[in-house]
């Protein structure tokens, strides 16, 4: 039997997983990352999850007595300790914004792929619209197509590379944007006093040029989602990501065991990545998570990340060190780019500035 010609990985990245799926093929071996029957079909189908949620509203409102307050709080801190992610209602986003921003992106992917094409980058290119870039060799292809954009500071936005169809896609973004500013500042403040420090100080940490990045992303269907992932395990470089979906297919990594996040269209999910698990000194825990494949809808999803400012010094709070926890993270800038190298080999980097 003659084998298949799998083309080289910078070859299948320069063509989008929609295309490979309008035109009715497999998936192929750089794909390929599970054996099919190594999957447990109870762990990817779960459609229920102890997720926390919490109410931010209760944690931001003056109106809140300070005895709910202090319960959400500790509620919080729970979260972030056990599982380094909560479902965040009462974020002051109505319903009709948040279907507003999941139906540009899907009217986005739906267009015709010369159309999203005036926005695609290069196989090494972060912003703009295609896959990340080129992993190293060995590590599989994620079964999916994002159009990734810097959104704040302000002059780092690529305009250029903001979609002009739907028409309403730029001003959504940049209101969507405002508001995940506001949701940023009321989650840091909260995560401070949940431990029992001065509000402002992982503000501080973040910087006042502290970075927002949408990426918008996009899971079409697979034939064999028993053999790809839409994306693969990872913890995020980020500060925090705050995700928006449509559908179910998430899901996070607790004590060994997948949990598939619920669908909530009113809800924010908000991961923790490696960037506040040092801040916190080890306090609060970095996500692992995947997206699963599925063979009969597509998906989407909206995650935007919140980053330090480029050059910013960042490191465990002083009130979380002391005796009886010493500091396990050293101070680093710029980890973002340290974490990328290793994302990019199917590793983690938390050990690069660990003590």
């Amino acid at each position: 039997m003659a084998e298949i010609s799998v083309p080289p990985v910078e070859v299948l990245l320069s063509k989008r997983v929609q295309e490979m799926v309008l035109h009715g093929e497999e998936p192929l071996g750089p794909y390929i990352c599970r054996s099919g029957e190594d999957v447990d079909d109870k762990e990817d189908i779960m459609d229920t999850s102890p997720i926390p949620i919490i109410d931010l509203n209760c944690l931001s409102s003056s109106t809140t007595s300070d005895k709910d307050r202090e319960q959400e709080l500790e509620k919080l801190r729970a979260a972030l300790s056990s599982w380094g992610c909560f479902q965040g209602i009462g974020h002051g986003i109505s319903v009709s914004f948040l279907d507003k921003i999941r139906q540009v992106s899907r009217e986005f992917f739906k267009q015709p792929m010369e159309e999203k094409n005036k926005y695609a980058k290069t196989v090494v290119d972060f912003q703009g619209y295609g896959a990340d870039p080129v992993p190293e060799q060995g590590q599989y292809l994620d079964w999916s197509d994002r159009l990734f954009l810097d959104v704040f500071p302000e002059d780092q936005r690529q305009y250029n590379l903001w979609p002009q169809l739907p028409v309403s896609f730029r001003e959504v973004l940049e209101d969507y944007a405002e508001k995940m500013k506001l949701v940023t500042e009321i989650t840091s403040k909260a995560m401070a006093k949940s431990l029992k420090l001065e509000e402002n100080c992982f503000l501080e940490q973040f910087g006042e040029q502290a970075q927002l990045q949408a990426r918008f992303n996009y899971y079409s269907p697979c034939q064999r989602p028993d053999l790809v992932l839409g994306l693969k395990p990872h913890a995020d470089g980020t500060g925090y990501t705050i995700i928006l979906q449509d559908e179910v297919g998430l899901q996070v990594l607790k004590d060994g065991k997948w949990y598939t996040v619920p669908k909530d269209p009113t809800a924010l999910l908000v991961l923790m990545g490696d960037q506040m698990e040092i801040m916190s000194n080890g306090i609060f825990k970095g996500t692992v998570h995947r997206v699963l494949s599925n063979s009969e809808r597509d998906r989407i999803s909206v995650a935007v990340f919140y980053t330090p400012e480029v050059g910013k010094e960042i490191g465990p709070e002083d009130g979380l060190v002391n005796g009886d926890r010493p500091k396990i993270y050293k101070r680093v800038k710029d980890y973002a780019e340290t974490h990328w190298k290793f994302y990019q080999r199917g590793m983690r980097a938390l050990h690069t500035v660990q003590i």
